[in-house]
């Protein structure tokens, strides 16, 4: 598990069901702060391509989790700073825009 708590990014959407137990997706903020999702069985979460984030248990340490993917599965993932991949711009501009 933890290659998942390394910060990073994907250049297309993640979205993650999970299945069992439960675990901590921790995404940055406008102001690059953490903010912790607590997710538990029956919980979706999709996270946009160029987010930065990070996946942990809690103290249960079992989570069994699916990835849905539109189109045809793509799991690279990218250690920050990734800040010059094209996803990540985009993402960056929206961010900028609802603010």
């Amino acid at each position: 598990i933890k290659m998942f708590y390394e910060e990073h990014l994907h250049l297309d959407d993640e979205i993650r069901y999970i299945l069992d137990g439960s675990g901590y997706f921790d995404v940055r903020d406008k102001e690059d702060q953490w903010i912790r999702i607590f997710m538990e069985k029956g919980d979706m979460v999709t996270l946009p391509a160029g987010i930065y984030h990070r996946f942990t248990v809690d103290e249960k340490n079992y989570t069994k989790a699916m990835r849905l993917f539109v189109g045809e599965p793509v799991w690279t993932a990218y250690n920050r700073p990734a800040d010059h991949f094209e996803a990540r711009g985009q993402y960056v501009k929206f961010l900028a825009q609802t603010a």
